[in-house]
């Protein structure tokens, strides 16, 4: 996990130190959620809001079109979910924009954690009818974990919800997170009129009659303007204008370095699906997220504003170009100047790689970029060479750290339907393990694949992948082992010991790491206590 040194940057001392430097403009945000929260609606909205798009798909469009710009997979497209993280550039407001989309259910847990590591901020979407659920609080933890700073948007108040200060409390007590209502809804469902802009004393009308449009902003003299009063039916109006005094008293106002340090979180309320509230959320984006922080490193954290460029790569995407087999790295710059044409070590092997065609992109639309700057996610065209957790650089012999592998949950054996097509289900396999859709174990004896996933619905996806863009159909069976852990020892004797006197449950990862494949918890248990010279790893770095 970062150092706290090197992630607790004063709001003040961070924008000082970033004045005029292109990354200084960069906002490179995720958006977490439960499923079904609204979070690729919300993705959708903020590109229409940003002019990245603009027809929405979900508004008016028909066919393929109406399906989600980020949602670009036929398996997302046919199950309304997203599987794999979508990258998003665009500006907005005198900033510059990276909208990571990642997975909501909770089986693609490894893909979002790994997108965590390359984000400054986070959008929380939450249901109003349902409040905090178990995979928001999950990915909350995580932001947690590397400081990242958190914007809330409370959607679907077109829809009947939870009373609203019930939504605050359960937030800060679930959370343990100080909260700032930055609007207040006036209404839910059926009788909501809108919200009231806490900070700008301004009421934002929402009109069901036209769900296309942008709600329109009523200036008003704060709360007692009697020109809200009658533009409101009194009960209404009644019971905002006690609720904001209660607000205002009741919750901390906005402090731009405890958001920034993660300890507070502005929250804003609105109907993505409505277009409402979401311009108001993408202006608090542009004027208050983090521009790139410092990275942590080893030997030493890297700043944003250093001359030399570094990145690390926590995504590879196989076949975004069916056509043409391809397979692109996802580099999260971290300092310097990015042209295209330089060349970069990779560390680790040692390798320079020229970087010819770098692109920018649009979901799965791209365009070759000729610079770039931290903050920026840059995919790079590769055959192989690169791999999720891998640092680049120019020239110093540095490595980002916190990019794990996480031991899998499932393990299944791969029967392959035509025993000719081996040599494409390898080339499958690999893929997709380098993507991070699966882990790929090979066993020592036999030379069986054995893949391991955190969830079932990965099976799913490999499987119809597999099927969609390699024409090789297989089978998922039950292995015979339930947990896997790579193993270690100070001694190379004693490592080489222990795999000769447990062949039967050795097995190498696609770097030819080696891993023991217990058949059940106890097993596992057992075989460690009686090896007190192997170490046990269900979590591992790229070397």
């Amino acid at each position: 996990m970062p150092d706290s040194a090197v992630t607790a940057v004063s709001a003040t001392a961070l924008d000082t130190a970033l004045a005029g430097h292109p990354a200084g403009l960069r906002r490179t945000f995720a958006i977490i959620s439960h499923p079904d929260a609204g979070k690729t609606t919300l993705t959708e909205k903020l590109l229409l809001f940003g002019g990245a798009i603009h027809v929405a798909g979900a508004v008016k469009a028909r066919g393929e079109a109406r399906r989600a710009r980020s949602d670009w997979m036929k398996i997302e497209q046919q199950r309304g979910i997203s599987v794999t993280t979508s990258v998003m550039h665009f500006e907005y407001g005198g900033a510059v924009f990276n909208l990571l989309d990642t997975p909501g259910h909770e089986d693609f847990s490894e893909d979002t954690y790994r997108t965590l590591t390359a984000v400054d901020s986070a959008v929380m979407v939450i249901d109003a009818a349902k409040g905090i659920e178990a995979r928001t609080r999950k990915l909350f933890e995580i932001c947690r974990l590397r400081d990242v700073p958190i914007v809330t948007f409370i959607n679907k108040m077109d829809r009947e919800s939870k009373d609203p200060i019930e939504l605050l409390d359960e937030i800060a007590s679930t959370l343990a997170l100080d909260i700032t209502p930055m609007s207040w809804p006036v209404g839910s469902g059926q009788n909501f009129k809108g919200t009231y802009d806490l900070a700008h004393d301004r009421m934002l009308v929402f009109d069901a009659s036209h769900r296309e449009r942008i709600g329109e902003v009523m200036k008003c003299e704060g709360i007692d303007d009697p020109k809200l009063a009658a533009a409101l039916p009194k009960d209404q109006y009644d019971k905002l204008a006690e609720e904001v005094e209660l607000v205002r008293g009741g919750y901390p106002t906005f402090d731009l370095d405890s958001y920034r340090a993660g300890h507070l979180s502005p929250v804003f309320f609105g109907s993505a699906y409505n277009n409402f509230g979401v311009r108001e959320l993408l202006d608090a984006l542009a004027a208050w997220a983090p521009p790139p922080r410092p990275q942590p490193a080893e030997p030493r954290a890297i700043a944003p504003t250093e001359g030399k460029v570094t990145g690390f790569v926590f995504k590879v995407q196989a076949n975004m170009d069916p056509n043409h087999r391809d397979r692109i790295a996802f580099l999260r710059l971290c300092s310097g100047k990015f042209r295209r044409g330089m060349k970069l070590s990779q560390m680790g092997t040692g390798k320079t790689l020229s970087v010819n065609s770098p692109i920018l992109f649009f979901a799965r639309e791209r365009e070759i970029v000729d610079e770039a700057w931290p903050g920026d996610i840059i995919g790079i065209p590769n055959h192989g060479v690169l791999r999720v957790g891998d640092t680049l650089t120019e020239g110093e012999t540095v490595k980002i750290t916190g990019i794990p592998n996480f031991a899998p949950e499932i393990l299944r054996r791969v029967r392959l339907e035509d025993p000719m097509k081996s040599k494409q289900l390898r080339r499958a396999l690999d893929d997709l393990a380098e993507e991070g859709v699966t882990q790929v174990f090979r066993r020592v004896i036999g030379g069986d694949n054995i893949v391991g996933v955190v969830g079932e619905l990965q099976l799913d996806v490999l499987k119809t992948r597999v099927e969609a863009e390699y024409g090789v159909h297989i089978d998922l069976e039950p292995a015979p082992f339930e947990t896997a852990r790579w193993i270690s020892a100070e001694s190379k004797a004693d490592l080489e010991a222990f795999m000769s006197a447990n062949r039967g449950g050795m097995s190498e990862d696609r770097d030819g790491s080696p891993v023991f494949l217990a058949r059940n918890a106890w097993e596992l248990g057992y075989i460690a206590e009686k090896s007190p010279k192997i170490k046990f790893s269900d979590i591992r770095e790229r070397a």
